[in-house]
């Protein structure tokens, strides 16, 4: 999965303040595998980087595990259409869901599937973010992120001298004692040098925050944020530097004190980061592109229906202040029968052989190493 954010957050623009999670899209592209033939069922095993045979449980034990994780939840959701019969094998390999029926009607159907999204993110978004008028089958997660500082920060007006955000007086959050010492570090990754921070949380989730050099592109940042979660990149503390060594965003000198032992910083912005995501629009990164197409791709989840992906979309939203961090995703997949195939089939046995300044930030389950969000900041609120 991390692997999936870090190809997807690669080719996501970044003019604006950028934020998603492979955990919300993995589990339906596992489901999808799940009921699907043919080169769909290939192009999805390759996007999710496990065999079709393995998605199902795999994306159950993905959500399992969310659930698992202090001030997190995870929920999967499908509804069908009257007229759409879905194989009993299929939902139930949905494990821990809800199953609806949609009734036909455009506003009774937004109005249930909205209120699905709001009530498994706690409020945080309040939209399904596909259109439900013609749907047949409607496939879709919901994660919610939340962690409060060990310690809060200190929200202090000042203002930038240079750079991206020069000239404008911004609400800064600021931290310091020796034990934010301990987790600034330095590496040198595929970006360049960057500077990181991991910011504590009182539970299972922390939050780091990268800063690369400037000019840097924030792909490649968000990739090396995640390339020092995994270990592929190595972080070099603090304590094994120079002063005066040029970091990005970083001083270090040797200064007086009133009493001994060394002593951290951070001075960073809050955020409140929303976007939306079209996952059709890189079908091919998620092993959509023969699954839009018209074709009978999915006789695992339907044998009376042929059906295709018709939208497949993600909406997010990230917030960084001085209490703590939150965030929350809706990824849902619309299906629908496809044109000049409506005849429906007999059921037959089938025997088949077969021999990856404005800052990055993740959202990290700090056990696993799971990503559970990442993003970009753009461009921080102007202090009030």
């Amino acid at each position: 999965m991390n692997g999936l954010g870090v190809c997807w957050g690669r080719e996501l623009g970044f003019e604006r303040g950028q934020v998603w999670t492979a955990v919300g899209v993995w589990p339906l592209l596992g489901m999808l595998a799940a009921g699907a033939d043919g080169p769909v069922r290939e192009e999805l095993a390759g996007a999710l980087g496990v065999s079709a045979q393995e998605a199902p449980a795999a994306a159950r034990e993905v959500l399992a595990s969310v659930r698992r994780v202090p001030g997190c939840a995870a929920a999967l959701g499908v509804w069908t259409a009257e007229r759409t019969e879905v194989e009993a094998g299929w939902v139930e390999q949905l494990g821990e869901s809800v199953w609806g029926r949609l009734t036909g009607d455009p506003d009774v159907d937004r109005a249930a599937l909205d209120a699905w999204a709001a009530e498994r993110t706690g409020g945080l978004l309040r939209r399904m973010p596909v259109d439900v008028v013609g749907a047949d089958l409607v496939l879709a997660s919901a994660v919610a992120v939340r962690t409060r500082w060990v310690a809060p920060f200190r929200p202090a007006r000042r203002r930038v001298a240079e750079g991206p955000w020069g000239r404008r007086e911004l609400m800064m959050l600021e931290a310091s004692g020796a034990e934010w010492y301990e987790r600034i570090a330095v590496a040198e990754t595929s970006a360049g040098p960057v500077t990181e921070v991991r910011v504590v949380g009182d539970g299972e989730v922390d939050v780091h925050l990268v800063l690369g050099e400037e000019g840097a592109a924030p792909g490649a940042v968000v990739a090396a944020g995640f390339g020092l979660v995994s270990g592929e990149s190595w972080r070099m503390p603090v304590a094994g530097l120079s002063d005066g060594e040029p970091w990005p965003g970083l001083e270090l000198a040797t200064v007086d004190a009133s009493k001994p032992g060394d002593v951290g910083e951070l001075r960073t912005v809050g955020f409140t980061v929303r976007a939306e995501h079209d996952l059709l629009a890189r079908a091919e990164l998620f092993g959509l592109r023969t699954a839009a197409q018209d074709g009978d791709w999915f006789r695992g989840i339907s044998g009376s229906a042929p059906l295709k992906v018709s939208q497949a979309k993600q909406v997010a939203v990230a917030e960084f202040s001085a209490e703590g961090f939150e965030a929350g995703a809706v990824t849902a997949v619309a299906m629908t029968r496809s044109a000049g195939l409506m005849i429906r089939r007999f059921r037959a046995r089938r025997a088949v052989a077969r021999f990856d300044r404005p800052f990055a930030f993740l959202a990290v389950h700090r056990p696993s190493g799971l990503v559970l969000v990442a993003g970009w900041v753009a461009d921080p609120a102007a202090a009030a």
